[in-house]
């Protein structure tokens, strides 16, 4: 089973606006509301891949109702706390000639509340995918990825980590399946500016000396870069197509690199299906669609 932990989920709230004016009274062209939260967006891909897995993480008042209300609507099974104080964010993603976003800070979180998710963890078996994507509401100790991967690691679970800074390097050690850094975060991982092939794969390679097994660094319309765990590396070009919204692309391709792998446990296919999967959110205005990941699949070199 596949497994995703949303610790600070969101309703993203994302509107249009053709001419924003700062200051001024601005009217949307158009405008949606989703269920946010980067492993609540890969279980979402991974069921648009008719792949099941089970969504975790904490949600809180009527907008943490509201979550659970569309996750479900998806398809996805999920199993979140409920906690007792505050309410879930709401994010706000503007897009106009520039694209804006004004992110919530997320509920508290009571150590009982965080004890009563990892009773809930204590159900993954040994070859389960546990993905643990994004921020931490600051209420939450700094290492607790650490903490679960610690907790969980005689298991022989195949963690796959897509966070920045600390949270990420501190979790090396554990050795995990997959980390996902974009071409942005791995300099600042590194506190260097990072933009050339021969960078990228060299820095990407110190991550694994640090304990990552595969590294498949994201580069927008650049395409992405891939690690395998025997040292060997792949590049892909992204696909040609019109850019419509940059929101979950990297969460899909680590959506798709886990569907591509559980076809032959085969790391080419999974790196090849991460970029179909990641450019179909990319081409899309919702999150990608089975029916163009496949087609884009063919385009990938």
């Amino acid at each position: 089973m596949i497994y995703t932990i949303t610790f600070n989920p969101a309703l993203d709230y994302i509107v249009r606006v053709d001419d924003f004016n700062l200051g001024g009274v601005n009217r949307t062209s158009y405008e949606e509301v989703y269920a946010g939260g980067k492993g609540i967006n890969v279980s979402t891909v991974l069921n648009n891949l008719e792949i099941e897995s089970v969504a975790l993480g904490c949600i809180a008042g009527f907008t943490g109702d509201e979550i659970e209300r569309r996750v479900k609507s998806k398809g996805v099974h999920t199993d979140f706390i409920k906690l007792n104080n505050g309410m879930s964010r709401i994010n706000v993603k503007l897009k106009s000639k520039e694209e804006s976003e004004i992110n919530g800070r997320g509920p508290y979180i009571s150590k009982e509340e965080l004890n009563e998710l990892f009773s809930k963890l204590e159900a993954i078996k040994e070859g389960d995918f546990l993905v643990l994507a994004g921020s931490i509401p600051n209420t939450l100790p700094k290492n607790i990825y650490e903490t679960i991967m610690e907790r969980l690691n005689l298991k022989k679970v195949k963690f796959i980590v897509d966070a920045t800074g600390e949270l990420l390097l501190n979790v090396l050690k554990y050795k995990p399946f997959l980390i996902k850094p974009n071409h942005h975060e791995l300099s600042e991982l590194f506190n260097i500016e990072i933009k050339e092939d021969d960078k990228i794969i060299y820095y990407a390679k110190k991550l694994q000396e640090m304990g990552a097994e595969n590294v498949l660094v994201s580069r927008a319309s650049k395409g992405a870069i891939f690690i395998k765990s025997n040292g060997e590396v792949m590049k892909s070009v992204a696909p040609k197509g019109e850019v419509k919204n940059s929101v979950g692309a990297g969460d899909s391709m680590v959506a798709g690199f886990i569907a591509g792998y559980l076809k032959n446990k085969d790391l080419e296919e999974a790196f090849k299906m991460g970029v179909a999967t990641g450019s179909a959110s990319a081409f899309s205005e919702d999150l990608a669609k089975k029916e163009l990941i496949e087609k884009l699949l063919n385009e990938i070199i």
